[in-house]
């Protein structure tokens, strides 16, 4: 493609070293896309609370869309610019029918930037502000952006369509990994939050490049202009991508954007 106008990237896996620290060749080539006039936009499931040390290791400003599409944020005032929640009664009922097939299951809870989880939920990003409380306690002060269902550090591989079955049109399932299942409101998308960033800003599907590794990342690849997997990608994505590059610890995304910014 042409030097786009708008670089999309997910972080965990793509852009981010498996050890946790952006490269200095990924921090020069965004600062090379900066430069040149366009926009980087970090497209992740993270939730806010965890996007300071990113902004730190890759100084991008600007807008992110967090929370695979349910939010989007400020990553210079540190505050949420939109959100769209899983409506409560939605969000209990759906937990009812999960744990009606897989009892051993635990929930959390991200609220714009505050977290909640039940007691045995296992956190990857611990939080000295977190709420430990029963599920419905949880909701009743915490509005889901998105619920978290763990199996202890188990594969929820096996229950994942039938948790897309139970959700059926209340709400979005996704992974990004194959221990954690994430559940947002209906509609809710890294595509569709992206597509909005992008018209506000005059910017068409044609002039975005997106980058990612995981099934999350799919309606994205979907609607940007040119799609790219890092080779260590999920099967699915690295087949629906048109280019795939280096891997996430061999700066495979620096790779495609200096080539791209030249």
């Amino acid at each position: 493609m042409s030097r786009p106008v708008l670089v999309a990237t997910d972080l965990d896996g793509t852009l981010i070293r498996t050890d946790g620290t952006v490269s200095g060749r990924t921090r020069e080539a965004l600062r090379q896309v900066e430069n040149s006039g366009s926009t980087v936009v970090f497209v992740t499931g993270r939730p806010t609370r965890v996007m300071a040390d990113v902004v730190r290791q890759t100084a991008v400003s600007g807008l992110a869309i967090c929370a695979n599409g349910a939010l989007v944020y400020d990553l210079d005032a540190g505050v949420p610019v939109s959100q769209t929640v899983l409506e409560t009664p939605a969000a209990l009922r759906l937990a009812a029918a999960i744990r009606a097939v897989v009892p051993d299951v635990t929930f959390a809870v991200e609220s714009g930037v505050r977290f909640g989880r039940e007691p045995e939920f296992l956190t990857m990003w611990p939080d000295p502000d977190e709420l430990v409380a029963g599920f419905r306690e949880l909701l009743e002060h915490l509005p889901a952006t998105k619920l978290l269902v763990r199996r202890g550090g188990a594969s929820l591989a096996d229950v994942y369509t039938t948790v897309v079955e139970l959700a059926g049109a209340e709400a979005v399932v996704t992974t990004s990994s194959h221990d954690l299942i994430e559940i947002a409101g209906p509609g809710v998308s890294k595509a569709v939050a992206l597509a909005e960033l992008a018209g506000e800003r005059g910017v068409r599907a044609a002039e975005v490049v997106a980058f990612g590794d995981m099934p999350n990342d799919l309606p994205m690849f979907a609607w940007a202009g040119h799609s790219v997997a890092v080779a260590n990608a999920h099967p699915d994505v690295l087949a629906a991508a048109d280019e795939i590059t280096a891997s996430n610890d061999d700066d495979g995304v620096a790779q495609v954007l200096e080539r791209l910014f030249s």
